[in-house]
């Protein structure tokens, strides 16, 4: 995940695209009293929708991400990812990849919520992967490396993973985490957007197709995404791909996409939001080439 602007950030968390440029287009005339009247509709709009959709936890969420993190930041001198990453220092075994999990696991629910994939759900991505054995992983959205040291562990001798990062700082301590946890040799960093990088895969990073692809980053870049690797090529038959968080915060279009069209065999993991006791999901979505028959 990254940080993009108010517009998209509304847009990750309802599903819905609001127009802001036209909106303050025709805004510009108004009375100052309508333009408050409306900003506040507005505002009251996106709550109620927010509060139907996912009640009282993404609000939680968005209240100590948004309001309340800022301000611990402020007042201890660093950020919430670089505390995640002097635990694991402090805590974790150098060249111990579980140690590593362990201790993020430890700290993420004990004494700051972050957005990682979490044991739970990382128990269901370790039994796809021994269930698929992939030597070539794509990863779009690092954080802080918690996936990245949980899929590396898991490669063969000679595997390797590709994890896409489009925040610089996030980028760096995905690759202190992954320095610590002994795995840097198997994983390589690329820090930028997800729709530039993924076209450089083949001729600048020496990639053919590849046989498993993790869905992590703005959830209203799956589907974009996902049509773009196949557009480029790099999905052979029998590549996964999974997606993280298709049911909070959702990735409806991407669901519909990958389950209602012929080239995906679709399976759906239920399962609960990191750390939280909140029904969440994975989505298995396994490319079974273009124009595939459909099933019976």
């Amino acid at each position: 995940m990254n940080t993009c602007g108010s517009e998209s950030l509304l847009s990750a968390f309802l599903g819905v695209h609001l127009d802001v440029e036209l909106l303050c287009q025709e805004m510009l005339g108004a009375p100052p009293l309508l333009l408050a009247a409306t900003s506040l509709g507005v505002a009251l709009l996106a709550f109620l929708l927010i509060l139907r959709r996912w009640g009282w936890v993404l609000l939680l969420i968005i209240f100590f991400e948004r309001v309340l993190q800022p301000i611990r930041n402020l007042i201890m001198g660093n950020t919430k990812e670089e505390r995640i990453l002097h635990h694991v220092q402090q805590h974790a075994k150098p060249g111990d990849p579980q140690s590593v999990l362990e201790a993020i696991d430890t700290y993420c629910s004990q004494k700051e919520w972050a957005m990682n994939l979490g044991n739970t759900k990382g128990e269901i991505m370790d039994a796809v992967i021994r269930e698929y054995g992939p030597s070539l992983v794509l990863e779009l959205g690092a954080y802080c490396g918690y996936s990245a040291v949980r899929i590396a562990r898991l490669l063969p001798p000679g595997g390797r993973l590709l994890t896409m990062e489009i925040n610089p700082d996030y980028g760096a301590i995905t690759q202190q985490m992954l320095d610590f946890a002994g795995l840097q040799d198997k994983v390589t960093v690329l820090l930028g957007a997800s729709y530039d990088l993924i076209p450089q895969l083949k001729k600048k990073y020496d990639v053919d197709t590849l046989d498993m692809v993790f869905l992590d980053h703005w959830k209203d870049r799956y589907l974009p995404d996902t049509r773009l690797l196949e557009e480029c090529g790099l999905l052979r038959k029998g590549t996964v791909l999974l997606a993280d968080n298709v049911i909070i915060p959702g990735a409806p279009d991407f669901l519909a996409y990958v389950r209602g069209s012929s080239s995906f065999e679709c399976t759906h993991y239920s399962a609960y939001l990191e750390y939280m006791k909140v029904t969440d999901g994975l989505e298995k979505a396994v490319y079974k080439g273009q124009d595939s028959p459909v099933q019976s």
